[in-house]
């Protein structure tokens, strides 16, 4: 039977440790029996404080991750990871203990921990969105992804924050047992077995800074949110803001990272998932306020950049 050693990293977080225990759990063969042997463990056989205000002990100690076939780490607010990029003496001593081949997962912040540990380096990775620019920070060398729920690199698979480690542990088993099994798992769970999307729906982008003052293009800027229903071309926005079309787009990408066609295209995007989730209006029409033009052109901006269709997203945002 394949086993599962799920390390509690201290301070764990609560929601992130019994996912995988939950999930792989309840996948079971057409005989009934459980497919996997899944098994709890901390750094010492102790109580293992979580984030949440309770403790939880787990069934074994480090020993337990040398016989392992999948260790799973879910997430954590470990201070050595999360603020310096480093691991202590006896977590890196139980990590060195992991066979050589054995599939290695974390769940959300859990990907500092395999970060500090080098296991990231060079390879393509996620985690919650909020915290991918410290890890970017902490470790450069990790091809980070926070745009996506989850990353399957073979032998490593990490997850986005909270739930989208069911997503994760779903796959998994989907990867190792098929359809029919993850199927019953997701039913047992009542949780749908493959969600859309990714993190950029959820993710709350900050307006930057302006650095010229008076010679910004923030005005300019805030002419265009009024105006996003109609044509804006560069030339355009030039002229209202006073500038040669040149001066304009350095100076426009200088203050907010962004092309001005694909800051207004973004705007227009923001605008119309703000549409979507608060009236009940037709695709069309959410696609023509937005300055989309038409339904299909919104819904290939949608697909393309939060994994969506406008109707799906209409259901996650309003419930209905």
């Amino acid at each position: 039977m394949h086993r599962i050693a799920v390390l509690w990293v201290e301070p764990v977080v609560g929601f992130d440790a019994a996912i995988a225990p939950t999930l792989f759990g309840a996948a079971t063969g057409a005989d009934g029996n459980p497919l996997y042997e899944v098994v709890t463990c901390g750094l010492a056989r102790g109580p293992v404080a979580t984030t949440n205000g309770y403790a939880m002990v787990p069934a074994a100690g480090p020993e337990a991750l040398a016989t392992a076939d999948t260790v799973v780490i879910p997430g954590t607010r470990y201070a050595p990871a999360r603020v310096h990029g480093e691991l202590d003496a006896d977590l890196a001593a139980a990590l060195a203990t992991i066979r050589p081949g054995t599939r290695i997962v974390s769940i959300c912040t859990g990907a500092f921990v395999l970060a500090a540990a080098g296991l990231l380096d060079g390879r393509p990775a996620t985690t919650h969105w909020r915290f991918a620019d410290d890890l970017r920070a902490l470790r450069p060398d990790v091809v980070l992804d926070e745009n996506v729920l989850f990353v399957d690199d073979g032998d490593l698979l990490t997850s986005a924050g909270l739930a989208a480690g069911i997503d994760l542990c779903l796959h998994i088993i989907r990867r190792d047992h098929g359809a029919a099994v993850v199927n019953e798992v997701a039913r047992q769970c009542v949780v749908p077995p493959w969600r859309e999307g990714g993190q950029a729906q959820f993710i709350e982008r900050q307006v930057l800074a302006d650095p010229h003052g008076h010679m910004s293009t923030a005005a300019t800027r805030q002419w265009a949110l009024d105006h996003l229903d109609e044509p804006l071309s560069i030339e355009q926005l030039a002229r209202h803001a006073q500038m040669s079309a040149r001066t304009f787009c350095r100076r426009f990408r200088d203050e907010t990272g962004q092309s001005p066609g694909g800051w207004v295209r973004a705007r227009r995007v923001e605008r119309a998932r703000e549409l979507l989730e608060t009236h009940d209006l037709p695709v069309d029409e959410v696609a023509r306020r937005a300055g989309l033009g038409s339904g299909a052109n919104l819904r290939h901006h949608l697909r393309r950049g939060l994994g969506m269709s406008p109707s799906s997203y209409r259901k996650v945002f309003q419930g209905s």
